[in-house]
């Protein structure tokens, strides 16, 4: 089946107190979302990639990280909307006609591979909607307004939710259109899937999957650029 990426790269970097969005910040030899897009690249099952990036930033991409480091397979760049939710509703609207599985992945999740690119649309294609995630293992606390210990919540069955989450074309259509119409922003995009009754699989991504959203985040994406000698294609 055909599939292509949608590529969600409109963060402002608040979080990272810096004055340029995290998505630029060099890591290694490139930019975040250059090491990001070259995992989309090396991903055989992967056709083609939309890049979601803020308005202002279209050319600025274009040149500087797309043509500059020999990006092939983005073949649109738009503007992002105010929410994420509103950027991938975005890309999903310029999908080519043929697409049949959609990839949405986040722009600072750099340390994805290919393989396991692969391995959700493969998965995709049987179950029409999954999602790479990770058991937790941290114990879940409740706590009130005023600091105290409320409970402490069963974790036997939470996993946390990363990126790809990948669907066939019409389900993630369908929800999105749902969600357009009742006004409804989830958290992730299978929140839309699950919220028109279409069952999500959750499949074991990966620790090293990380989304870098914080300054901490910095020195491990560093030691894992470090770690695989920068190299341009995907690691297993």
């Amino acid at each position: 089946m055909k599939a292509e990426g949608i590529i969600v790269a409109g963060g402002s970097g608040t979080r990272m107190k810096s004055d340029m969005p995290k998505q630029y910040l060099t890591v290694g030899d490139s930019p975040i979302l250059t090491h990001t897009l070259r995992r989309f690249e090396s991903a055989a099952v992967i056709g083609s990639v939309i890049l979601v990036v803020p308005g202002g930033d279209i050319d600025h991409v274009r040149e500087n990280i797309v043509e500059k480091y020999g990006i092939n397979k983005v073949r649109r760049i738009i503007a992002g909307g105010r929410q994420r939710q509103d950027s991938v509703c975005r890309g999903l609207g310029v999908l080519r006609d043929d697409t049949e599985i959609v990839v949405i992945h986040d722009g600072v999740r750099p340390f994805v591979t290919a393989e396991c690119i692969e391995k959700t649309v493969t998965e995709a294609e049987k179950w029409g909607a999954v999602v790479t995630g990770i058991r937790l293992t941290d114990t879940l606390k409740r706590v009130s307004e005023d600091g105290a210990v409320d409970g402490t919540l069963d974790r036997s069955d939470l996993w946390c939710a990363q990126t790809p989450q990948v669907f066939r074309k019409e389900i993630i259509l369908r929800a999105y259109d749902r969600a357009g119409e009742e006004g409804f922003y989830g958290t992730d995009d299978a929140v839309l899937v699950e919220r028109i009754g279409v069952k999500v699989v959750m499949l074991n991504g990966s620790r090293e999957n990380i989304k870098i959203t914080e300054d901490e985040d910095l020195p491990f994406a560093e030691f894992m650029v470090t770690r695989n000698g920068d190299r341009k294609e995907v690691l297993p």
